[in-house]
């Protein structure tokens, strides 16, 4: 596994593997996280990686991610 990139962005860890030819995103947040395996087929140049942070597909995380810490801390609560 190759790491392509590592970063923050809003608090949420974003790294970047290629691994068995595939792009993997992970996206951390606290206890939760979201991965992502595009084909390295599908990606003319790593650059274009960039869209899955820069773009509407992040708001997109940043709102699962409420819903998923909403619906994890409502099941904390019934144990």
């Amino acid at each position: 596994m190759r790491v392509v990139q590592e970063f923050v962005k809003e608090d949420i860890r974003i790294s970047i593997f290629s691994w068995n030819n595939k792009y993997l995103i992970k996206f951390e947040l606290g206890p939760m996280e979201q991965t992502f395996k595009i084909p390295e087929m599908d990606v003319l140049d790593e650059s274009d990686l960039n869209t899955f942070y820069e773009s509407d597909f992040f708001d997109a995380v940043k709102l699962r991610f409420k819903e998923m810490g909403q619906s994890f801390q409502k099941q904390l609560e019934n144990l």
